[in-house]
């Protein structure tokens, strides 16, 4: 199937760079696109949250680790609000389309994850790529069936799903006559336990489904994305920050500029 100009599957990998949980504002988020593409990854993702509508109490803490020295390797566990967190990933909607036309001049593919039917129209009228449905989204069947209506590819996350709730989130999709299909090994987890990465599931999922299969990699380090090629995975997905040090979630386990490459 195509992703953007390009087909999925067969020999050649397709690499995508996450930076929805890594930018903290326009400018950090448009230097992540051009660092993607410097590297050469096929597409950049980002995520198209609204804090106060996904975030219903403030009192909710989360706790992560940052990297407080990267020759040491010294990590520290901090904790704040879950609001916090989610309100730095925000960008209004007239950022979007500067975000499409960076990545277009860049010849990068750019799609996002998207939380609420509006999140769709927004982006289906700038020209994304692709939509993705977040793990804990995988039983919302009317955002889903509204995705797929666009007739553009749809990705899955599967997260802590059955095997039951891929079938049926493959079939809401069909549904709407669309077979552009992508599912998503997703292990959860900020970062994931290596113990709880399972990536013999991509041979599963590829036996059960004539769809590409990705690997959504939250573990620290690149050996994982070797691996989950190696057993068959047509995409991988990569957080990438402009700096493993920066104080917030998930950038302790994504990859720096030299390393995209």
């Amino acid at each position: 199937m195509k992703l953007g100009n390009k087909t999925i599957g067969g020999k050649r990998g397709y690499i995508v760079f996450e930076a929805g949980p890594t930018h903290f504002g326009l400018r950090s988020a448009l230097k992540l696109i051009e660092q993607a593409a410097k590297a050469n990854a096929d597409a950049i993702k980002f995520q198209l949250c609204d804090h106060n509508r996904l975030i219903t109490s403030k009192d909710v803490k989360f706790s992560y680790d940052i990297l407080l020295d990267k020759k040491k390797n010294k990590t520290k566990t901090i904790e704040e609000p879950l609001i916090d967190i989610w309100q730095r990933r925000y960008l209004p909607k007239e950022d979007w389309k500067k975000l499409k036309k960076k990545c277009t001049e860049m010849g990068i593919d750019f799609f996002a994850t998207v939380f609420f039917s509006e999140d769709i129209k927004t982006l289906h009228s700038i020209g994304v790529n692709s939509f993705k449905i977040a793990s804990q989204d995988i039983k919302y069947e009317e955002l889903i069936k509204e995705c797929a209506r666009t007739k553009l590819p749809v990705q899955i996350d599967t997260g802590n799903a059955t095997i039951s709730d891929i079938e049926i989130a493959v079939e809401w999709i069909r549904s709407q006559n669309n077979e552009k299909i992508i599912i998503n090994h997703c292990p959860s987890g900020y970062p994931a336990r290596f113990e709880s990465i399972n990536l013999n599931i991509i041979k599963t999922l590829k036996n059960m489904f004539n769809y590409p299969i990705a690997f959504s990699d939250h573990s620290i380090g690149w050996e994982m994305d070797i691996a989950a090629r190696s057993l068959g995975a047509d995409i991988v997905e990569k957080t990438i920050t402009l700096d493993r040090t920066i104080k917030s979630c998930e950038h302790i386990m994504s990859l720096e500029f030299e390393d995209m490459k």
